[in-house]
C-alpha cells in the first residue's frame, strides 16, 4: 500500500494533522482547554487519524503504531466523555 505520490499535497495534509494535535497540546499547556474536553479529544482524534492514514499509505509502521494508538485512545476518551455527559442529564 505504498503511496505513489508524495508531493506537496501529502506534506500539506501532514502539516494539518500535526497542527491539530499541537494546537490541542498547546491549549492544554496554556490552560485554554481541558485535556478531557470534547474539543481537545476531537482535535487529537482527527489529527492522529490523518497522520495514521498517511503512515499506512507510506508503510511507516512505527509512525502508524504511534498515531493509530493515539487515535484509538482519543476516540475512547471522546466516547467516555459523551457517555459521562449523557449520564449526568
Amino acid at each position: 500500500m505504498r503511496s505513489t505520490y508524495s508531493g506537496p499535497v501529502d506534506q500539506a495534509i501532514q502539516i494539518v494533522g500535526a497542527l491539530l494535535i499541537l494546537t490541542a497540546f498547546a491549549a492544554v499547556q496554556f490552560d485554554r482547554m481541558r485535556p478531557d474536553s470534547r474539543i481537545y479529544l476531537t482535535l487529537n482524534l482527527v489529527g492522529s487519524a490523518i497522520l495514521a492514514v498517511l503512515a499506512l499509505t507510506s508503510s511507516q509502521w512505527g509512525f502508524l503504531l504511534l498515531e493509530g494508538v493515539w487515535a484509538l485512545v482519543s476516540a475512547w476518551g471522546l466516547l467516555a466523555a459523551g457517555n459521562a455527559q449523557s449520564e449526568s442529564r
